[in-house]
C-alpha cells in the first residue's frame, strides 16, 4: 500500500534528483545508457503541464548532453535542470501560508526504485 500526501489546486514546483529516482543509478556509467525505473515516466507524464519540473543531479557538464538527450527521447518534460550539484544532502526550505498550508513537500526514496507515494489535490487546503 502507497501514502499519499495530500497537496493544494496549486501549480506546484517539483524538484526531483535524476540517479536512483527516475532512472537507475550511475546507469549510464554503468551500462553506457540510463534506464528509467519502474513507474517514473508515467509519474512525470502525470504532471500537470501547468507545474514547473526542476532536474537536479550531480552529474558533471560532461553528461549534460547524453542526459538532456535520454529526457528527450523518453518524451520526459522539464523546465530546469541543475548540473554539478553536490553529493550530499539537498536541503529545501520554504514558509508556510497564513492559511496554514505547508510550502514544502520532502519524499526521501530507496535507491533505485521509483517511489509509491501518491499525491492527492484537496481542495480544501
Amino acid at each position: 500500500m502507497s501514502d499519499v500526501i495530500k497537496v493544494s489546486p496549486l501549480s506546484k514546483t517539483w524538484i526531483l534528483d535524476i540517479d536512483g529516482t527516475i532512472v537507475k543509478h550511475n546507469g549510464y556509467k554503468l551500462d553506457g545508457r540510463d534506464t528509467l525505473l519502474d513507474g517514473a515516466k508515467e509519474f512525470l507524464s502525470s504532471i500537470p503541464k501547468s507545474d514547473m519540473v526542476i532536474f537536479i543531479t550531480s552529474r558533471t557538464d560532461e553528461y549534460r548532453g547524453l542526459t538532456i538527450d535520454f529526457l528527450k527521447e523518453n518524451d520526459i518534460r522539464y523546465d530546469h535542470i541543475i548540473f554539478n550539484a553536490p553529493y550530499g544532502e539537498r536541503i529545501l526550505i520554504n514558509d508556510r501560508k497564513p492559511s496554514g498550508l505547508d510550502m514544502s513537500v520532502a519524499v526521501n526514496t530507496k535507491r533505485d526504485v521509483f517511489f509509491q507515494s501518491k499525491f492527492e489535490v484537496d481542495d480544501n487546503l
